[in-house]
């Protein structure tokens, strides 16, 4: 399926706030997952199988990367099943670049997704995802920018880099 995020990821110093904001706005909440995204040697974009107990899916995206809100093309596909033998053919046949392990706590509001995030070795984050079809950006934008106010989210807490990218550069939050 092809779909199309505006998206942001910030540092979240405070999750009970953004907790009780999602709240207000009847956010339906749908539960804790402990994530496994296994990135793969690809040539262009990201490629990750992400393996949980709510999302299993295989991803590939790509987007810029800076510190804004912004859009990523995505390519994605549910799995309902265990992944261990896609994963191993794909470690084998294009080895595996690194791997993210992460706390996610999932919220909806329409369309858009909203995560509390605490990844290992990294710290405590949220994302915001508008997710719509190709021709929806303008419209995915100002949902993206409307929650970002609402959640109290500072320009200076915007993160540039994906979780993948800030471990194998070892960045520090």
């Amino acid at each position: 399926m092809k779909v199309v995020n505006i998206e942001l990821k910030a540092r979240c110093e405070n999750k009970d706030v953004v907790r009780r904001r999602l709240h207000t706005k009847n956010a339906v909440y749908k539960g804790i997952d402990r994530q496994i995204d296994t990135y793969f040697d690809v040539r262009k974009g990201r490629l990750k199988l992400r393996e949980g107990n709510i999302e299993r899916s295989l991803i590939y995206y790509n987007r810029l990367d800076r510190k804004s809100i912004k859009q990523s093309d995505v390519l994605f596909e549910k799995l309902e099943k265990p992944t261990d033998i896609l994963k191993s053919q794909l470690a084998t046949s294009i080895g595996i670049k690194v791997v993210v392990d992460k706390r996610r706590e999932i919220y909806f509001i329409d369309n858009v997704k909203f995560h509390i995030d605490e990844v290992a070795d990294l710290g405590q984050f949220v994302e915001i995802e508008a997710i719509g079809r190709p021709g929806e950006e303008t419209e995915l934008q100002k949902q993206c920018e409307y929650f970002k106010t609402y959640l109290g989210i500072k320009d200076s807490d915007l993160l540039q880099y994906s979780y993948s990218d800030m471990l194998l550069k070892n960045l520090q939050c």
